[in-house]
This record gives C-alpha cells, structure tokens and sequence, in this order.
C-alpha cells in the first residue's frame, strides 16, 4: 500500500516522536517534513493514503487519484479537505480531536497569569537594575491581580472550554458560558452580548463558522470592562485583529494572549504584530504543541489508520 506524509514537520522537530506503530501499519510510507502546495500532485499521486495536517487535499486532486481511499489528518479542523469529493469518490476522510487539551489549558493559563501578575514587566525592570536602585525590599511598579473571586467567560465548551473552565474554577474564578454563536439557546448559558461586561477574562474555544468570523470586533470590545483580558487559541478569524489593537492601544481593555492569526505565518504582517503594543503576548500557535500532546495527535492518528484497514470508523468525518 503506497502512502505518503505531507507534513510531518507540524508536528515534529523530526525526532522527538514515536511513529514507529505507524511505520508498521504502512511500510511503505514516505514522510516528508514538509510539503509545498505545488508538490502536492506529484507526491500524492498513486497513493491509497494520504497523511496530513494542513495540505490542500482539493477535489482536483482527490478526483485526479483514482487509487485515493483514504485521508487520515493530524487535526481536528478539515476545511483543507474537499469533503463532498471524498464523499461522491468513496474516499474516507479521518480526523483526531481531543488530543491537545492539557496543553491547551496550560497556555491559556500560563499566558493569563503573566499577564495578571505582569511577569514580563518585572522581569525586564530586574535586568535594567530596577530592583537595586529601589528603596525598600520589592518593587511595586506594576499592577499585580489576583484571579479568585473574578470571572472567566468561556466561548465553546468542548473539550478545550470544560478544561479551561475546571482550572479557573480551581482558581476560585466564577466561570459563564456563552450560547452557541448562532446556535440555540441553552439552559445555564449567556448570550455573548450579555456576558462582555461581566467577565474579567474571555477565553474563546470554538471553530470558526460564518456565526463566529470577527466574532469579538470593536463593539464587542467595548463591551468588556477596561482591566479585562481577551485569550484566543482558536482561531485567529474570531477576532479583528485592528479591532483589538485599537482597544489595547487606547487601553479599552487590560490586555490580551493571541496564540492564533488569521493567516500562519503571517507573511504578510498583522496589525497585532506591532512593537507599540502593551499587555499583550503573540505566540505561534503553539498552545496546543506540548510534546505529550503532539504524541497523542501520532497515536491518534495510527488508531485512526488501523482501524480503517480493519474496516471499521473510527475518526471519521467521511
């Protein structure tokens, strides 16, 4: 069975994971650490499975390989897939999910506290000598915020959401859940609109959908108290990125942690890329790339494979 790995290297530095469970359902797999678009057709071409996180699998292409039975993905997210070819040509298409959420959870809040106890600032005023031309044991130049008894709002209660919400809650924070953008109401929920001015963080979860894109724009920022803080490691279309930074330049909000942008990587800048931009941490979507995690996306991934050779459905979205 021909098979071919498009692009391993986002989720590996190249030897830091086991795939050798998955060497072993596909002997004759080739692994490429990356893949660009216009390599696709050639490397792909009389494939029976094909391995992938972000390559364009279009329908050009799935109908251009006959051999084509299957499309197994290191991600939850299959926009980059033509579902409906896959479908019409009998081809499989196969997701993992749940495989990210501890290190997901861990940057939200690792990002959140810096924030809060503006680690970065006292850090950088100790290497400029600060603390020793200061007048007494310590150094109050920042503000510094607990999070017990504040309120963390949560938009898409997943996996990722639940496991935010269960750490907040063991922070002592009060966690609301917004509805469903676009969705029905449901009972214990707020609408989005109704929960801004309460919430003292904003922690966004949920896929984008033509209900989500620029989900949190400039009236929705100035919903939102003027010490909050906005965290996102979602999706960068959730957000207006000028939106966001207007608000934090104008200090409408208390700061911001964006580990996701619209386009990645962002060749052609983004405006939250700025050097004048305060209270904020950019990161390169790596809130999910803790190593245990990028493991599992591999063993998820070889589940997912042994279980179509055997028949069966495991991950399947076609």
């Amino acid at each position: 069975m021909q098979a071919v790995f498009l692009d391993f290297g986002t989720v590996s530095t190249g030897d830091d994971l086991n795939i050798a469970p998955l060497l072993a359902l596909l002997p004759n797999l080739k692994v490429h650490r990356v893949t660009a678009d216009a390599q696709v057709d050639e490397r792909i071409a009389g494939c029976e499975v094909v391995l992938s996180n972000k390559a364009e699998i279009t329908r050009a292409r799935i109908e251009a390989n006959p051999a084509l039975k299957l499309v197994a993905l290191t991600a939850t997210g299959v926009n980059n897939v033509d579902l409906l070819a896959a479908r019409e040509r009998g081809v499989a298409v196969c997701n993992i999910r749940d495989y990210c959420t501890p290190s997901v959870v861990q940057h939200v809040f690792a990002t959140l506290l810096a924030l809060t106890h503006s680690i970065r600032e006292y850090d950088q005023a100790l290497k400029q000598g600060e603390w020793e031309k200061g007048e007494q044991f310590t150094l109050l130049n920042f503000p510094i915020r607990e999070l017990t008894g504040r309120t963390m709002g949560i938009v898409g209660f997943g996996a990722l959401g639940q496991g935010v919400a269960r750490v907040a809650e063991a922070f002592g924070m009060r966690v609301l859940v917004a509805n469903r953008p676009g969705g029905a109401r449901e009972a214990g929920r707020v609408d989005l609109d109704d929960l801004l001015p309460q919430v003292d963080v904003l922690s966004l979860h949920c896929p984008i959908t033509e209900a989500t894109r620029n989900l949190i724009g400039a009236r929705e920022l100035a919903l939102m108290r003027p010490d909050a803080v906005l965290i996102n490691t979602a999706r960068g279309a959730l957000i207006d990125a000028v939106a966001l930074a207007a608000a934090l330049r104008s200090r409408q909000i208390g700061g911001a942690s964006i580990d996701v942008l619209t386009q990645e990587p962002p060749v052609d800048g983004n405006p939250l890329l700025a050097a004048d931009l305060h209270h904020l941490i950019v990161t390169p979507h790596t809130a999910w790339a803790a190593q245990e995690s990028r493991q599992r996306a591999i063993d998820e991934l070889t589940a997912n494979v042994n279980d179509w050779l055997v028949g069966g459905r495991r991950g399947r979205v076609v």
